[in-house]
């Protein structure tokens, strides 16, 4: 398998899923349909709808066209949750993917108004999975679908993640915190993708049980591999500001265990991500390869 070649088919899927979702720029309200695709279309990862696709194809999912609501939601949502992010009253950054922050170039007043657009209309997008289902049992997981994408990057999951993280900005942290932030802020958007691409496919309630235990620790892992890039890398390549954890006085692994440290425990939590995808694969008789070498791919990226 070409991985490099696979992972740009795939992204170049997602990014004409997005582009179908996009709002039109049209109307009196233009301004925030033009704000909203000026973030949302703004390149990255795509690590979170890529998720659900690959963890829908693990777990035997066939019909490809249910899960593309979920796919553009979910990315809508982590796209307003980077321009809240972004805002002077939290990290005050000016650049991310390479481009200047919404606020930078619409305000502050219609970045927040961007932020909240993409979060409402990340669940009209995803309600139309309704329109799509075939069967009963399929219109059963599209609604489950809908609770945990209701449920993950709310006060029990994102939300609660940065508050913490906002509210304990400038103190000193134990491991225990951080991993509290890092579990909520980061590994919940991603266990709502990876859980699901599983539920969407007919997982078990077990096997959904052991892909909510991956994910976090692939958000963690990822998390850590973030804070590493923060320092050793640029803002040409990592495309947003390096050393922003450090101008906002932020503990990290970095800061906790150094560099080498922080490396150590990105392996770690991969590893034991890997292992849980092991251990489905051989139960199961379940295979991705693809998704195999993306969870080794993210704790050696580069940005």
């Amino acid at each position: 398998m070409d991985f490099k070649a696979e992972l740009m088919k795939r992204t170049e899927i997602i990014e004409n899923i997005l582009k179908d979702a996009a709002p039109k720029e049209e109307g009196y309200q233009k301004t925030i349909f033009e704000a909203m695709n000026y973030s949302l279309m703004a390149g990255g990862k795509r690590l979170r709808p890529m998720l659900i696709q690959e963890t829908y194809k693990l777990f035997g999912g066939d019909h490809e066209a249910i899960i593309r609501p979920f796919m553009a939601a979910i990315e809508m949502i982590h796209t307003y949750s980077l321009i809240h992010d972004d805002l002077p009253a939290l990290d005050n950054d000016e650049y991310r993917r390479g481009r200047k922050t919404s606020h930078v170039v619409f305000g502050e007043a219609m970045a927040i108004l961007a932020g909240d657009a993409l979060l409402n209309y990340a669940f009209e997008t995803a309600s139309g999975a309704f329109d799509l289902a075939e069967t009963e049992d399929e219109f059963r997981r599209v609604a489950k679908a809908l609770q945990i994408l209701s449920s993950k990057p709310g006060i029990y999951g994102m939300i609660g993640g940065q508050v913490v993280d906002v509210e304990r900005e400038g103190q000193p942290l134990t491991k225990d915190v951080l991993d509290f932030i890092h579990e909520m802020k980061t590994s919940a958007l991603i266990e709502c993708s990876m859980m699901m691409g599983a539920v969407l496919a007919g997982a078990a309630e077990d096997d959904l049980n052991k892909v909510e235990q991956m994910a976090k620790n692939i958000g963690i892992s990822f998390q850590i591999q973030d804070d590493i890039l923060d320092v050793t890398s640029s803002l040409e390549v990592l495309g947003k500001q390096t050393h922003s954890d450090e101008k906002n006085h932020k503990t990290t692994y970095v800061t906790l265990f150094g560099i080498e440290g922080a490396m150590a425990e990105a392996e770690r939590f991969s590893k034991t991500a890997l292992d849980i995808l092991d251990e489905i694969s051989q139960t199961k008789g379940l295979t991705n390869p693809f998704l195999t070498e993306l969870i080794c791919q993210l704790v050696h990226r580069e940005k």
